[in-house]
């Protein structure tokens, strides 16, 4: 049955109250090496959110129709690795076959996805919370819409601090680190939405 405030609160939840890099600190390589550039962020977290209700979604049936049902739950993480490399090189396989331009814009970041904790642990939260197939099929979206709100605010803020006059021992990945961390205590200020 479609409930449509679980669904909002999901949606909320998963975007700015349980952000899945700023509260969850899921997805942290590529939240600190893809955000040096705004329009790299905006590719990177196209194409995670893409990835990410696509896995969530196929994980969740992996697991309610093969590993509840024979009993081999204990290979959750090793067949969920499994279904997220697979589904990223499907993936990138039927993009580059069907549009070469997207596949050129997306290129690099469709392998970095796989590497990407953040999808596997939507995956493992969906089991753990006992969503159902459209609770998965939203969270999974909203997580990856978390994941590039994040990266979006991130890059933007990075690419005023290049022009910033910052001491030269706090340049590069001091300062980063500094403004993900005051970024995720702004991210607290939400702890009380829901």
């Amino acid at each position: 049955m479609l409930d449509l405030h679980e669904i909002i609160f999901i949606v909320i939840g998963a975007i700015f109250v349980n952000n899945i890099v700023l509260a969850q600190f899921l997805g942290c390589c590529p939240f600190l090496g893809v955000s040096k550039k705004l329009s790299s962020a905006i590719g990177m977290g196209m194409a995670v959110t893409f990835v990410l209700t696509l896995a969530s979604v196929i994980t969740w049936l992996v697991q309610v129709y093969l590993l509840e049902r024979f009993d081999i739950g204990y290979l959750q993480t090793i067949a969920f690795i499994l279904v997220i490399a697979s589904l990223v090189q499907f993936v990138e396989m039927v993009i580059k076959k069907h549009s070469p331009d997207l596949y050129k814009a997306l290129g690099v970041y469709l392998p970095l996805i796989t590497t990407n904790c953040a999808v596997l642990g939507v995956a493992i939260i969906n089991i753990q919370k006992s969503y159902g197939f459209i609770n998965t099929l939203f969270n999974g979206f909203a997580n990856g819409l978390s994941f590039t709100l994040a990266l979006i605010l991130f890059a933007g803020i990075r690419e005023r601090l290049e022009d910033a006059d910052i001491p030269k021992s706090m340049q590069g990945t001091p300062i980063a680190l500094i403004t993900a961390a005051l970024m995720s205590i702004a991210f607290l200020g939400f702890s009380g939405l829901i």
